[in-house]
């Protein structure tokens, strides 16, 4: 899954597809080089960002959505989005999932527009906003409480209409979470899936791996990145949401083929 941020403040790339034709080139770019989806953000959720309204947040990623489908009609795209009125528009004009941060925790309609469009849904585990999410997160048992977190969400994705076979899960690595919370769920990612729901891994160039390695310059840790996807896959995650494709689904490749021995 390739990351396309539509936005001013993302903290990796924001500003660097503002407008509607850089970004369709860089999606465009991302197929190419490999990716099978393309999630399309247009409100920030970096630690500390500040939120956008629903007409703004639209307003970037429609046309972005209706770009990339004129030049390439075959596109798989995902809305990165918390707002059940984005998702809709998005999914009107060709996106085909909705990948929502907060696990259908943010907006009381979120699951009864994911059965009515028919898209697939991303369920991600986090807390607070993002102003709030890294004020000393504390988690008894951060593995548990994620795993619980999804049966929840889950059945109520279930009990509004959304198909089981359209559900995928996203542990929300850096959302709410510390450091040592980030590194207990990466190594117990078997304990956190639930059958058959594939897992989803967004690790891709964030804080702690700067923390982790001083590396102040989010760029400098694609290497770093490039490893954990590799490990990630060996742990069973099936979806790896990335800046860079062509470096990490070399990774994946050759994590696959070991797997296969």
């Amino acid at each position: 899954m390739g990351i396309l941020n539509v936005t001013p403040d993302s903290f990796s790339d924001g500003g660097n597809f503002n407008s509607v034709a850089a970004a369709v080139d860089h999606a465009l770019q991302l197929f190419e080089e490999g990716a099978a989806i393309v999630d399309v953000g247009g409100e920030s959720t970096r630690p500390g960002a500040d939120p956008v309204g629903a007409a703004t947040e639209a307003g970037r990623v429609v046309p972005v959505i209706e770009g990339i489908l004129q030049k390439r009609p075959q596109s798989l795209l995902s809305i990165d989005t918390s707002k059940a009125v984005v998702a809709r528009a998005a999914c009107e004009v060709g996106a085909s999932i909705i990948n929502d941060v907060t696990g259908l925790k943010g907006d009381p309609e979120m699951a009864v527009t994911v059965a009515e469009t028919g898209a697939g849904l991303v369920i991600m585990h986090s807390r607070g906003s993002p102003q709030s999410m890294q004020d000393r997160p504390t988690y008894a048992d951060v593995v548990r409480e994620v795993r619980e977190f999804f049966q929840q969400q889950i059945q109520q994705a279930l009990d509004a209409g959304v198909k089981a076979g359209a559900i995928v899960l996203d542990p929300g690595i850096g959302f709410g979470k510390n450091d040592q919370h980030n590194l207990e769920l990466l190594a117990h990612l078997p304990q956190v899936m639930i059958d058959p729901h594939p897992l989803l891994i967004g690790i891709s160039r964030k804080s702690f791996i700067g923390r982790a390695l001083e590396q102040a310059d989010p760029a400098e840790r694609s290497a770093a990145t490039v490893a954990l996807t590799a490990l990630t896959r060996s742990l069973g995650a099936r979806i790896h949401r990335v800046h860079e494709v062509r470096p990490n689904l070399d990774a994946l490749v050759m994590a696959e083929m070991l797997l296969a021995n």
